[in-house]
């Protein structure tokens, strides 16, 4: 019996943490993380099959665009996980500003379908090694 493919949600506000067991019963086995620099730790020592993210866009920032950048850069090196991310229509030039730089392999406008997101990640359930 295989061990069912990892899926990291990185909650940053509640947006991913509602879909916990929506995660569950596509078939991953799910991991929650709500530090960046945490997710960062586990995706550096065993990438998971799919990462879930809030993306949000805050002014103050100094060095960044938004709360995942460092992430996703870290995640880059890793091709075989997919990044999917939630986020406020607010921010879709950001957004867009920083899917431009780093890959981001979806992303869903708040409030999420359920059956998109079902849908993405059943698709990428099929394409997760084994």
């Amino acid at each position: 019996m295989s061990t069912p493919p990892s899926l990291l949600m990185i909650n940053a506000f509640i947006g991913t943490a509602g879909y916990k067991k929506l995660y569950q019963e596509v078939g991953f086995n799910v991991i929650a993380e709500w530090s960046e620099r945490k997710a960062i730790s586990l995706v550096r020592k065993n990438p998971p099959a799919v990462i879930v993210a809030d993306f949000y866009h805050q002014t103050d920032f100094r060095d960044r665009l938004s709360n995942l950048e460092s992430v996703l850069a870290a995640v880059q090196s890793t091709p075989c996980t997919r990044i999917l991310v939630f986020y406020e229509p607010a921010h879709q030039a950001v957004l867009d500003t920083v899917r431009a730089r780093l890959r981001i392999d979806a992303a869903l406008c708040m409030p999420v379908q359920e059956s998109q997101l079902r849908d993405t990640l059943q698709a990428w359930l099929q394409d997760a090694p084994a």
